[in-house]
């Protein structure tokens, strides 16, 4: 197939009706459409942005709109014989920043409006549920065909108000009332599918829609979004030609290279990898291969939800989580993994034998680099246009054996770090060795168990093998020596890689590492310690933080002596407990309580 003679790929086309029309690639998935329109009614789907789900929609859109011609040539049209006309109302949640009530109003409004003005409107319906139950009613009455109702990102306004628990609520309220029309109107409904990324919210807005199938996890619907390996050589072998003679490289080659960064996602136990769509058109289109998918929204919002619960990183892959978490729907902020993996930044790896346990992992490259990318300037003072800089100067004194540095380097992205007061210097340490060494593909592990103890972090690569214990308000010596009463470098005794022993005390005063002592191979011996002036500027950081969130504090407590701790951390993006060691340090010298902890109010002795 020459060039001329390829389909336009659809990037970002949602439209099923344009896309058909414009004679762009279209993949199949109409086999999985006609399984459900067959066997359910009301489905929920929970998918990463950008994997499909509103070509999804609009396709069933086209559907029952009876545009058979639309559908020639595809497996549906070989299945339905009948194409019958219904009334569909798609409501689409993605065309607004949602940080009121009223926005959130605005976009439901608008949307009964539109209906209203087709099958017309009662006095009677004063709210937005009503209206909802008069519009569905008078669409099946007046067609003589039962409706069809479609949801576009659901989540997206809960999304927008997460951390934010009082406009949150107003927004379930809202939607609880309006999505309650669903039930009631049961007799006038053919056909209801609402599609999201997350499902933390799903029980408390449809609490009442206990008809509602969820098909996230259901391995008959699996595939239904995403391209599957077979799908990528049916569809997409001749654009994997065209950039392989593009580039000089051999086809096999460019095929491996978009497994590796777009495959890898597993929505069910067990299940077929997937690729993301977005970024696998994007590549073949551009004929590069970028962080599309990545690059297009950031996970701010989970970034901040892992330093907020001081989340150990390593965690992330090494440990297990009940597999019935993945389906956390109860809007616990602390379920940052199932939230993780709904958004497509984890994938399921493996499950045990009777499916109770699941372990996760990045499901690509292009995941894995640009989350750790974007991590840490969370994690260090590393500023974003200096993550490459920093990570290839790291990289280089890892790989030469330059532990001096690579630990200087590692105390230089220390200072004028932020930290709240639950934060332990040690655990921030490992994070930000942890991104580093995953940025740039070394083996890292935290708490490695031996014989006869557990190394503070291993790191591995090709030629050394760094053992490091770590110590609080002790000294090196003493963290060091225990690397040998342990024996810790027995394991790698017949490994011809050489062992780098670090003994490393952190500070709880200027909360940085303070000192360090290097044992090489050879006994050869290497000691730094921090300069006192180092410490002191540290130290007046630290006292600068602690002050300027005081000061944070009081104002708050001036505009409202009720607000509660969980209301100044939300303000303030702390962990309540982050809040509760500040005003300890606050309380008889800047404010008190007067009253109790519910019906009390505080009030300010002095300001800072």
């Amino acid at each position: 197939m020459q060039n001329m003679d390829l389909k336009k790929l659809p990037i970002g086309e949602q439209s099923f009706e344009k896309l058909r029309e414009e004679h762009c690639l279209y993949v199949d998935k109409t086999e999985y459409i006609y399984r459900m329109i067959n066997q359910g009614s009301y489905y929920f789907l929970s998918r990463p942005r950008r994997f499909g789900k509103s070509l999804l929609l609009s396709t069933i859109e086209a559907y029952f709109l009876g545009k058979k011609n639309l559908f020639e040539g595809l497996a549906i049209a070989d299945k339905e014989q009948n194409w019958i006309k219904h009334p569909v109302m798609h409501l689409d949640f993605n065309t607004q920043q949602y940080d009121s009530p009223q926005r959130l109003y605005n976009i439901i409004n608008d949307f009964l409006c539109r209906q209203e003005a087709i099958f017309g409107k009662q006095e009677s319906e004063v709210d937005l549920g009503l209206r909802f139950m008069g519009v569905i009613r008078r669409a099946h009455e007046q067609t003589g065909q039962r409706v069809v109702i479609l949801v576009d990102e659901y989540d997206k306004p809960l999304l927008h108000a997460f951390g934010k628990s009082d406009l949150q609520e107003e927004f379930r309220v809202m939607l609880r009332a309006f999505y309650g029309a669903l039930k009631t109107m049961d007799a006038h409904i053919r056909f209801a599918l609402l599609t999201g990324i997350t499902k933390f919210s799903k029980v408390s807005i449809f609490s009442d829609l206990n008809n509602l199938n969820d098909i996230s996890r259901d391995k008959q619907y699996a595939l239904l979004c995403g391209l599957t390996d077979k799908e990528v050589n049916a569809y997409l072998s001749p654009y994997i030609a065209r950039y392989a003679a593009n580039v000089n490289k051999p086809v096999a080659e460019v095929r491996n290279n978009l497994q590796r960064m777009y495959d890898g996602y597993h929505f069910v136990d067990g299940g077929e990898g997937l690729y993301n769509p977005y970024s696998v058109m994007c590549a073949l289109a551009k004929i590069e291969m970028g962080s599309y998918w990545f690059e297009t929204g950031t996970p701010t919002i989970l970034i901040e939800m892992l330093q907020r619960h001081h989340y150990p990183l390593e965690s992330l892959e090494n440990e297990p989580i009940d597999t019935t978490a993945l389906d956390s729907k109860d809007g616990n902020e602390d379920t940052i993994v199932p939230l993780l993996y709904q958004s497509g930044y984890l994938s399921i790896l493996k499950t045990s034998g009777n499916g109770r346990l699941s372990w996760m992992t990045f499901p690509n490259e292009e995941v894995r680099d640009g989350f750790f990318r974007f991590l840490l300037p969370y994690y260090t003072t590393v500023q974003k246009t200096q993550t490459a800089f920093a990570i290839d100067n790291f990289v280089n004194d890892v790989t030469n054996g330059n532990a001096n540095l690579f630990l200087t380097r590692l105390q230089s992205f220390f200072a004028d770090f932020q930290y709240d007061a639950q934060t332990t210097p040690e655990s921030h340490f490992r994070n930000v060795l942890f991104i580093l060494c995953k940025l740039i593909g070394l083996q890292v592990d935290a708490e490695y168990q031996t014989s006869d103890g557990r190394i503070d972090l291993l790191i591995r690569t090709d030629k050394y093998v760094y053992i490091i214990e770590c110590k609080i308000d002790a000294t090196p010596k003493i963290a060091l020596e225990q690397t040998h009463q342990k024996s810790y470098a027995l394991p790698w005794t017949t490994d011809n890689r050489q062992k780098i022993l670090i003994g490393l005390n952190f500070s709880t005063t200027t909360r940085r590492p303070d000192g360090w002592l290097i044992e090489y191979d050879d006994g050869t011996i290497e000691a730094k310690t921090v300069e006192k002036t180092v410490e002191k500027t540290v130290e007046k950081t630290v006292e600068k933080t602690v002050e300027k969130t005081s000061n944070k504090i009081i104002a708050l407590i001036k505009t409202n002596p009720q607000i509660t701790m969980k209301e100044i951390s939300q303000h303030l993006s702390m962990s309540e407990r982050g809040v509760e060691e500040q005003i300890k340090t606050m309380r008889g010298k800047y404010i008190k309580r007067v009253g109790g902890r519910k019906k009390g109010h505080w009030e300010i002795i002095k300001l800072t």
